[in-house]
C-alpha cells in the first residue's frame, strides 16, 4: 500500500477534536482536517467545550480518535501547562491516544506545557511554530497597520514568520501518520528571515500606502497592553516572553514544513498579497 493510500485508508473512519476551532489555527486545521477526510469534532465554548470547566471535556472527547490541542491563553502560561496536561490525561482514558499540541518556537515558558503533554501516555506530537504571518491579518496588530504604525518590542530581531495554513496542513498530516510523528517535536518556519521592519515595509507596498514600524522596549510595550486593559498577570507574562524570544534565538530556518508536506512552506510575500487583495488592512 503506498503512503497516500494508506494516509486515506486512516482518514476513513477517523474523528479528531480540534479546539479553538473558530480560532487562527484551530479553524484552518479543521478545515485541513475536512479536506483529508477526517471527521472534525470542534470544541470551543460554542460547542459546548470549555477549557476551565473540566466537566465538559469528557463528552467532547469520548469516542474520538485524536485530538489537536490549542490553549486559549498563552501556551507558556501556568495555567496552560496544568490544563494541558489534565485534559491530555483525560483524552488518553477515554482512548484518545493520538494528540497533536500546537506550541511556540523558542518559548522556554511553553516546556512546562509540552511536558505535561508528554507524561499524559498519549501518542503525542508537538508543533512548535514560528510567529504566524497572520498576526499581520488577524489579531491585535492590525489595528495600527490599518492606521499606518505597528508598534512592537520586536527591537531588530529577524523572524522566519510561518503561515498558518502551513501549520495546518502539518497538524493534520501528524494526525493521520500517528505512528510516523508519534514523540517528536517539529519546529515550522517559513522560507526566509524578515525583521519586523522588513515585514512592515512588505504589507505596507502591498496596501499602496506608508505604514511604519516603530520599534519599542518590552518593558514599555507591557505598560502599553496593561493601559489597554490587558490583565496584569497577563501582561507580565508577555513581557517575559518577548523579553526572551526577541533576542534572537528564532533567527534561523528549518525544514520541517519541508519534511513532513515535500513542499517549501507558503512566502510571507504571497500571504501578503493576498491578504491585502482580501482588503485586511483596508479601514
Amino acid at each position: 500500500m503506498t503512503q497516500n493510500a494508506a494516509d486515506k485508508a486512516n482518514t476513513q473512519q477517523m474523528t479528531v477534536v480540534v479546539t479553538g476551532a473558530s480560532g487562527r489555527t484551530g479553524s484552518r486545521v479543521a478545515e485541513a482536517a475536512r479536506a483529508a477526510g477526517l471527521t472534525v469534532r470542534p470544541a470551543s465554548r460554542a460547542w459546548g467545550f470549555d477549557w476551565e470547566d473540566p466537566t465538559t471535556w469528557a463528552a467532547t472527547l469520548r469516542d474520538a480518535d485524536a485530538a489537536y490541542l490549542v490553549h486559549p491563553s498563552d501556551v507558556g502560561s501556568p495555567a496552560a501547562a496544568e490544563d494541558i496536561g489534565a485534559l491530555a490525561r483525560e483524552a488518553v482514558g477515554l482512548g484518545v491516544r493520538r494528540l497533536v499540541l500546537l506550541s511556540a518556537r523558542g518559548e522556554d515558558q511553553a516546556l512546562p506545557a509540552e511536558e505535561a503533554l508528554k507524561a499524559s501516555g498519549a501518542h503525542w506530537t508537538v508543533v512548535r511554530a514560528a510567529w504566524f504571518s497572520q498576526n499581520f491579518s488577524e489579531g491585535p496588530l492590525v489595528e495600527g497597520l490599518r492606521h499606518g504604525e505597528l508598534v512592537f518590542p520586536a527591537g531588530e530581531v529577524k523572524e522566519p514568520f510561518v503561515d498558518v495554513r502551513d501549520i495546518a496542513d502539518v497538524v493534520v498530516a501528524a494526525l493521520v501518520r500517528g505512528d510516523r510523528y508519534a514523540g517528536r517535536t517539529l519546529e515550522l518556519t517559513g522560507p526566509r528571515l524578515l525583521t519586523w521592519r522588513e515585514a512592515v515595509a512588505e504589507v505596507s507596498e502591498a496596501t499602496g500606502g506608508t505604514i511604519t514600524y516603530t520599534p519599542v522596549p518590552t518593558r514599555a510595550y507591557g505598560d502599553a497592553l496593561a493601559g489597554f486593559g490587558v490583565p496584569a498577570e497577563e501582561a507580565e507574562l508577555l513581557i517575559e516572553v518577548f523579553e526572551t524570544l526577541m533576542d534572537g534565538r528564532n533567527a534561523h530556518l528549518t525544514d520541517d514544513v519541508r519534511e513532513v508536506l515535500g513542499r517549501g512552506p507558503r512566502d510571507f510575500g504571497d500571504f501578503v498579497r493576498e491578504a491585502a487583495a482580501a482588503g485586511a488592512w483596508q479601514v
